[in-house]
């Protein structure tokens, strides 16, 4: 599992989770059956990020910068917030300047996490991933 992933599921929830379809039986039916035709998954529900967020802030209570700040994001979610973490999460990412933790590499990691975590299901304004 990759440090976005640990990013999404502490957004999401299990809510992340597509749901798995359910076993087929091994009889083969002799006319096309509604149960034939393969189940396909249901959508996922969008999910409100910045809500989340604000609500993990509420309870977390110390007021950390997660709307700009990708160390403070990754800190309020209880995640490591180190320089290695964020290279890793930078080249998972596919950044492609220097890996030295600078306000350029920082902002670009903030902005790319929104915009991945609208690309899976979340509601991100867009003044957060421009």
């Amino acid at each position: 599992m990759g440090i976005f992933s640990s990013i999404k599921d502490a957004i999401f929830g299990k809510k992340a989770v597509a749901a798995t379809p359910k076993a087929q039986s091994s009889a083969i039916p002799l006319e096309p059956t509604a149960e034939a035709v393969a189940p396909q998954p249901a959508p996922m529900e969008e999910i409100d990020v910045i809500a989340h967020l604000e609500e993990i802030d509420r309870t977390d209570g110390r007021n950390l910068n997660w709307r700009t700040s990708i160390v403070d994001l990754m800190k309020m979610l209880g995640m490591e917030s180190s320089l290695q973490e964020r290279k890793d999460l930078a080249m998972e990412l596919g950044y492609t300047g220097t890996l030295e933790g600078s306000a350029e590499m920082n902002m670009w990691l903030h902005k790319a996490v929104m915009r991945e975590l609208a690309k899976n299901g979340g509601k991100v304004p867009a003044e957060l991933m421009d």
